[in-house]
């Protein structure tokens, strides 16, 4: 049975750590200082590296050659909580989300005094801190503030204004953020790479819209469409299909016929989306994605490239085409008509209604206030790029038809 990609390749120095410098480096600092503090307060959104990151600084501090930024992975603690390792007695991780009483706290508060028993130090990695009750944290409040000098704690939280601020105000606080797309991709790349999957493009930016900046939760789902890969590697269409995410043609279709005034065309991708099986809020997100792409193609033509970066070359060509459709003011006003009518969609009962009703008011900008009248003017100023101006036959518009007066009503 194979092990997860997110616990094979889990991190195991500072260095390997992606996305979190503003954290590994100051980490970093103080060990190389010596100005290591006895408690830490690591939060942030789940799969970020906040428990992987307590793990390496609980291997840097016991490290034979440390404390150190760089541990040697040789030494018995190095090798105890390497990757897949058998872990150590003197480092103590505790999910707080069953171990919270105030019982639990007293027990911890007792079996940390006494000192550890091979390492350096003895420390204990409090895993879900928020979980922790009042009475817990209370009970914790004096060895945290005032430890012995053979321990040191780490709390690890997604909520950390619910951890107490007598707490909170005795620790080091280091926020750790949801990785950006470009490095989480770049990232994936590496490890396609040395597990010597083939992948095509445009896949890798699904499967980081899918972990939403996770590290974890994008290896997740890189890891299922592996699993499921055959020798072709992991194909566009099977990954549209299994996360859910709209094809790529499907969404040329809607925009193309948006960008022609098509109505029939429009309502025949809404039968499209219906008949697949395709979530209509999935779709009007993927919409909704593929109109932004399309105001920076418009914006920023020559720099497109560089801010989508997780989009193939053609399909950049394409947008440029498609954006040309489109005045800015059409464009801006689709974009605010999708996004509200995808707030909308939340607990709908019908959603196709909904979807249509969307698509008729893009559709449709008289029925709109001002926003509806810029873009008229961008769907006439279109029309003349095509056509022209309408002329007579001798070059010059006809004189204006002359109005005779009125003659009074006979009494």
């Amino acid at each position: 049975m194979s092990t997860a990609l997110y616990r094979r390749y889990r991190p195991e120095t500072f260095a390997d750590v992606i996305g979190q410098e503003h954290v590994t480096d100051p980490l970093m600092q103080a060990l190389r200082s010596g100005r290591v503090n006895h408690a830490y307060l690591f939060s942030g959104p789940r799969g970020c590296g906040k428990t992987t990151s307590a793990r390496i600084l609980a291997r840097c501090l016991n490290c034979e050659q440390g404390p150190t930024p760089t541990p040697c992975g040789q030494c018995d603690s190095c090798t105890a909580l390497s990757r897949g390792g058998a872990g150590t007695v003197d480092v103590i991780e505790i999910d707080a989300a069953s171990h919270g009483g105030v019982d639990d706290a007293r027990d911890l508060r007792e079996r940390a005094s006494f000192g550890p028993a091979q390492s350096r130090y003895k420390i204990y990695i409090i895993d879900e801190a928020h979980m922790v009750t009042p009475q817990g944290f209370n009970a914790l409040l004096k060895i945290v503030e005032e430890p012995p000098e053979h321990v040191k704690f780490i709390f690890a939280t997604t909520e950390p204004e619910k951890v107490i601020g007598t707490i909170r105000s005795r620790t080091h606080h280091y926020p750790f953020r949801l990785v950006p797309p470009a490095r989480l991709q770049e990232y994936m790349e590496q490890l396609c790479a040395a597990e010597g999957v083939r992948v095509e493009p445009g896949v890798l930016s699904f499967v980081v819209r899918a972990g939403g900046g996770s590290v974890r939760d994008s290896l997740s789902v890189l890891d299922q469409l592996m699993a499921g890969s055959d020798e072709s590697g992991l194909t566009y269409e099977r990954a549209a299909a299994l996360l859910g995410f709209t094809d790529g043609e499907l969404l040329d279709a809607a925009v193309t016929a948006f960008g022609a005034d098509d109505a029939a065309g429009v309502f025949r991708v809404i039968d499209s989306v219906i008949e697949t099986g395709l979530d209509p809020r999935r779709f009007v997100e993927d919409l909704l994605e593929r109109f932004r792409d399309l105001i920076v193609v418009a914006a920023a033509p020559d720099g497109a490239a560089a801010i989508l970066r997780g989009l193939p070359g053609d399909q950049i060509d394409r947008m440029r085409q498609q954006s040309a459709t489109f005045g800015p003011a059409s464009l801006s006003r689709a974009a605010d008509i999708i996004n509200a009518g995808l707030t909308e969609m939340t607990g709908a009962t019908s959603p196709r209604v909904q979807l249509e009703i969307i698509a008729a008011r893009v559709l449709l900008p008289a029925a709109a206030g001002e926003s509806g009248y810029a873009a008229r003017l961008d769907r006439l100023e279109r029309r003349l790029d095509v056509g022209g101006v309408p002329t007579s036959e001798g070059g010059s518009p006809p004189p204006p038809r002359r109005r005779h007066p009125s003659r009074p009503c006979p009494r």
